[in-house]
């Protein structure tokens, strides 16, 4: 009797998994490279792989119910006559109307209001759903000028000049014509129905000695009073911070590759800039040689998901955070509810990025009024300022547990790291040694 060997269990490739035999399918078919919306969505060393070291008997905690947790902070107090005061550290970050749908754009304004905090235009101008629900206003200066009018400069009670994006730094962004509604042509002063791409660069100066004076002129339109952030992608922080300084800036904003963008394309997204939790520290670090730690204030953005995400920010060295992604789930962007429309788009509830199609069934990343009737901005914007409660809740609570009583207080000390990597990047020990990779310890 002939014995016949047993068969192999067929093995795919980690180098060619499905995902990666598909795009190269799909690239021979159309040509084309793909264009998405959202972040970097490969694995990458982020603040889940941090730890909080809590208070036991070398340090002493504080009780919750009785012993106050403040969670104020004050951005662009260092030359602004009116610096903008915030009940608590977390923003919302700069997401366009043309992006996202004149209801979404009210509801970040409302839940932002409620919250205690401020929301950010985005590139195409200001809306004025934004501004009339928004308390607190950051206007976006951005390389296109698409809406810009001085008006609207002196309306706002913060500018911030961007240079780059942290999914894509050194790249521009693009909204194609399917999203370029009578509205959104009006206001970016283009042909309706046409795809507009974003300049990756601002038109009028081309290294930090002219920010210095773009800085300028925007500080005397509007006469000195309204701080003014520089929003940078993280590629290069602690230089890119130490020049922002220099040229002027109130804050910087620092934005790492798991952040968000309406869309450009995925080998950009996947492939450029650095992990948020890499890009702290630099900037934190450039801040201090050049003594304006705290002086001028650090907005760090990228994936931040929950209160732990802000308190080990914070940690870390960070002013405060803002969120963008987060925002867009809180009140209701990839919600399970749609599943049975996401699903004949070719997608599923959670991953879910055409946005720049403008087909969203949870009408947040669209312009079809049919589609963006959908989003009730009040409930929407409840839904937000609820998320941001949480959020500032659970900061407090680990600040409390690490003997804090202010958010701000938390500092590297409190913290460690699960993995070498992170270690390295967030230059805080290894769980269970004082060693820090390249910088000695046992």
């Amino acid at each position: 009797m002939s014995y016949q060997n047993p068969p192999t269990t067929p093995r795919t490739s980690a180098t060619f998994d499905d995902y990666t035999t598909s795009e190269i399918r799909r690239a021979a078919a159309t040509g084309i490279y793909d264009i998405r919306g959202g972040g970097a969505k490969r694995k990458v060393p982020h603040f889940d792989d941090l730890l909080f070291l809590g208070a036991s008997i070398s340090r002493y905690p504080l009780e919750g119910y009785r012993e106050k947790c403040e969670t104020n902070v004050v951005l662009g107090a260092r030359f602004a006559k009116k610096p903008i005061e915030l009940k608590i550290p977390i923003t919302i970050a700069g997401m366009s109307f043309g992006s996202l749908s004149g209801q979404a754009k009210e509801a970040l304004g409302r839940g932002a209001t409620l919250a205690g905090t401020s929301t950010t235009t985005g590139d195409g101008g200001m809306t004025e759903e934004e501004r009339g629900h928004s308390q607190t206003l950051v206007y976006q200066y951005l390389p296109s000028r698409y809406g810009m009018n001085p008006r609207d400069l002196r309306r706002a009670d913060a500018i911030e000049i961007v240079i780059g994006q942290g999914a894509k730094p050194g790249g521009g962004g693009m909204l194609l014509g399917q999203k370029i509604s009578d509205r959104v042509a009006d206001m970016r002063t283009l042909p309706k129905g046409i795809d507009q791409r974003s300049a990756c660069r601002h038109p009028d100066w081309t290294g930090p000695d002219d920010l210095e004076i773009k800085i300028l002129e925007l500080r005397e339109i509007t006469n000195w009073e309204k701080p003014i952030y520089v929003k940078v992608g993280g590629a290069r922080p602690y230089y890119d911070t130490a020049l922002a300084v220099k040229a002027g800036a109130d804050v910087v904003v620092l934005d790492g590759m798991q952040g968000g963008t309406a869309a450009t394309q995925e080998v950009f997204i996947e492939n450029v800039g650095m992990p948020t939790l890499a890009c702290i520290r630099p900037a934190v670090q450039a801040l201090q040689d050049l003594g304006m730690h705290r002086k001028v204030q650090l907005v760090i953005s990228g994936g931040i998901r929950s209160g732990a995400d802000v308190a080990k920010a914070l940690a870390l060295g960070a002013d405060a955070v803002s969120i963008g992604t987060a925002a867009l789930i809180a009140i209701g962007d990839n919600d399970p509810r749609w599943e049975a429309e996401y699903n004949a788009l070719g997608t599923t509830a959670g991953a879910y990025d055409d946005w720049h199609e403008g087909k969203d069934p949870a009408g947040i990343t669209t312009q079809d009024p049919e589609l963006s009737q959908r989003l009730d901005p009040v409930a929407a914007g409840r839904r937000l300022a609820n998320y941001l409660k949480v959020m500032t809740l659970e900061a407090q609570t680990i600040a409390r547990a690490c003997g804090k009583n202010h958010v701000h207080n938390l500092e590297p000390e409190d913290l460690c790291a699960l993995t070498i990597e992170a270690s390295a990047m967030a230059q805080v020990p290894l769980a269970g040694t004082s060693w820090i990779p390249g910088k000695g310890g046992f």
